[in-house]
């Protein structure tokens, strides 16, 4: 019986319980099933949210794969993971996908607590080829049969350790290893068809090699004219392959090079994949796929065919949900082109997200200005270190969890050049519904140890367009402004300001003071309600610049009872850690108490959710000071045993 999630039609989804399932399909029915896969995929994601053009785009390559290789025993690894969707349909976890990236339901990436099936959730791009490789050799060290699949594309091979991988792949000619290429980026000639097919096999077949070594050593003996007429036919050859299929940069490396292949022809795929790993050696299988195919308003969509979508119409691929206020992003990438307008030294850099960071606005109004680098964070830092040097103020716009990648460059590349670079970390702290990979819990942590680095979290638009205006002057020393994926707060406005950290509440005899940093203002003024409440006076300080430590904020410290520090980030080695050394460095011992994210892999929900299950509420926080306080009266309250 089809499950409750698989709709009563699409007869043959229904049937697909594992990979194997697939073997005995006709390509009739293959070709129906990709039908049925790409409606249950527009039906579902458009209910949940999700990466949509991604998997419509490797519904007939999925298939493929699973048929030319037996999983698990033969790994398959998905480069970035979130084209994985079909691939999970095809495992067993159709009857799920009603519960994609809620929490306790499916991850949006593969996860290995989901299947036996999905060997690597890391969803960070260009690992695929790393994974497999190890993959691969492990097989050859333990003496088992089969081959390791990876599958990379969606930009992910403009990664530099992609090509570090290549290098190293090519570099073992016994290597169980095929790689599979889904380039839907229109940037190779389409050369597919019987022929493409023809000399795939050709080129696959162990074979081929063997008869050209002999030939090689007939030819070579022939005194004068051996030498070069081997050279002449070596020539014809690559000539002929690289005019009928584009190839060079692979075969450079010594890579065998199969396709392009039409990524949406199942039997094309299929028999280039068991060409492939017939071959004995490592083989790239280029296919050329469309990102989006199935659904028109995907594939209509000129930003990015709908790579990643929230809840949609399926039909007219419209959104469900409401404008409401602008997103931190939103506010970025408006106020970059006021300040753009008026200084000429300001130039922008993206990672391959110039929409989601906010740089197309940038992009539109100064399109010989903005940079795109691709999937590789680490070029990217350095390049604006050089940019800096060539008397430019960059701005590298990147999501969190992205730039921790590129941390060694950040240190040494930037701050040991003192180059004035502008890093602004969109998805900041908890994102919730990506999962661990995705958070961006670690970035107040790591970059506390640059030394000259100044970091903002900005509570609202009023902060954040102050931070920017601040952040573009400064050429000695990176910037860091950080915000999270959510809507603006609305505006929080001090009361007070002490040598610049901002007094958001300040009660009759404050006995407490709780620092709030970034959004997470919101969450101290709320807590210190809850002690107003019960009759114990709080001070709430925003310090505005997280780095480096305001001075004011150890005075400030010094004139309370108890500190605590409230900050989307990891606990460990955040900013209510730095704070509390330098405290003791000033000799000031005011207790002080870090709310901020567990510092382990946190599992996919909503930021709500997360955050309530890590303890980052209004309660716990009132809770824990209402304790210390009382504890400290009847501390004071208990009679000295000193006569």
């Amino acid at each position: 019986m089809p499950s409750a999630s698989v709709p009563a039609n699409s007869p043959l989804l229904a049937t697909i319980r594992r990979p194997s399932d697939l073997r005995s399909l006709s390509q009739d029915q293959l070709r129906q099933l990709s039908s049925e896969i790409r409606s249950f995929l527009i039906e579902e994601v458009s209910r949940t949210g999700g990466h949509l053009g991604p998997n419509l785009g490797v519904v007939e390559l999925t298939l493929a794969a699973h048929r030319a290789f037996d999983s698990p025993a033969e790994p398959i690894v998905f480069d970035t993971g979130h084209q994985g969707y079909v691939h999970k349909i095809v495992t067993g976890r159709a009857d799920r996908f009603h519960t994609l990236k809620q929490r306790g339901g499916l991850s949006g990436y593969p996860s290995r607590a989901e299947s036996e099936h999905d060997w690597v959730e890391n969803s960070h791009a260009s690992t695929s080829l790393s994974y497999a490789a190890g993959l691969a050799k492990a097989k050859l060290v333990r003496g088992e049969r089969g081959s390791v699949l990876a599958v990379i594309g969606d930009g992910a091979l403009t990664g530099g350790m992609a090509w570090e991988a290549l290098n190293n792949i090519a570099a073992d000619d016994k290597l169980p290893l095929v790689i599979l290429v889904n380039d839907n980026g229109r940037s190779y000639t389409p050369t597919v068809g019987g022929l493409a097919v023809h000399l795939a096999g050709l080129r696959t077949n162990p074979r081929y090699e063997q008869i050209l070594e002999v030939i090689r050593r007939n030819l070579v003996r022939v005194p004068g004219v051996g030498g070069a007429a081997y050279d002449l036919l070596h020539g014809i050859k690559i000539g002929l392959k690289d005019v009928l299929a584009p190839q060079g940069m692979f075969s450079d490396l010594g890579l065998k090079y199969v396709g392009p292949i039409d990524g949406h022809d199942v039997a094309a795929v299929e028999t280039a994949l068991q060409q492939a790993k017939q071959f004995g050696g490592p083989v790239l299988v280029h296919c050329l796929t469309q990102k989006g195919r199935g659904f028109p308003a995907a594939e209509n969509n000129e930003e990015d065919q709908f790579h990643q979508v929230g809840k949609i119409d399926s039909t007219t691929g419209e959104p469900l949900s409401t404008g409401g206020p602008d997103s931190w992003t939103d506010v970025f990438s408006r106020e970059i082109v006021k300040l753009a307008a008026t200084d000429q030294r300001i130039v922008g850099i993206t990672a391959a997200m110039l929409y989601p960071t906010g740089l197309h606005r940038f992009a539109k109004a100064f399109p010989d200005r903005v940079f795109d680098v691709g999937i590789a964070e680490q070029h990217a830092v350095t390049s604006a270190a050089g940019l800096a040097m060539g008397g430019l103020h960059p701005v590298f716009a990147v999501y969190s969890t992205f730039l921790n990648r590129a941390f060694d460059q950040v240190l040494l590349d930037v701050a040991l050049h003192r180059c004035g670079v502008t890093f602004v970390l969109d998805r900041s702290g908890v994102t919730g519904t990506d999962g661990p990979s995705h958070n961006g819990m670690w970035d107040m942590s790591i970059l506390q140890v640059v030394p000259g680095l100044q970091l903002a979290a900005p509570r609202d638009a009023t902060r954040l367009r102050e931070a920017l205006e601040h952040a573009v002057t400064v050429d000695d020393a990176p910037t860091v402004i950080r915000y999270s994926k959510e809507k603006v707060p609305a505006d929080l406005p001090a009361v007070d300001q002490v040598d610049g950290v901002d007094i958001l509440r300040r009660t009759e005899s404050p006995r407490v003071l709780i620092l709030g940093y970034g959004d997470f203002a919101g969450l101290a003024l709320k807590a210190a309600d809850l002690l107003a409440a019960q009759g114990i006076g709080v001070t709430v300080a925003d310090p505005v610049w997280a780095l480096p430590v305001n001075p004011a904020l150890i005075d400030l410290a010094r004139d309370h009872e108890l500190v605590i520090t409230v900050e989307d980030n990891g606990v460990v080695g955040g900013c209510g850690s730095r704070l509390a050394q330098e405290l003791r460095q000033r000799e000031v011992y005011t207790p002080l108490r870090e709310f901020g994210v567990e510092q382990r892999f946190l599992d996919h929900g909503s930021r709500a959710e997360v955050l309530e299950e890590v303890g980052l509420t209004p309660q716990r926080i009132a809770r824990f000071a209402v304790e210390a306080i009382a504890r400290a009266d009847q501390n004071a309250a208990q009679p000295s045993n000193i006569h």
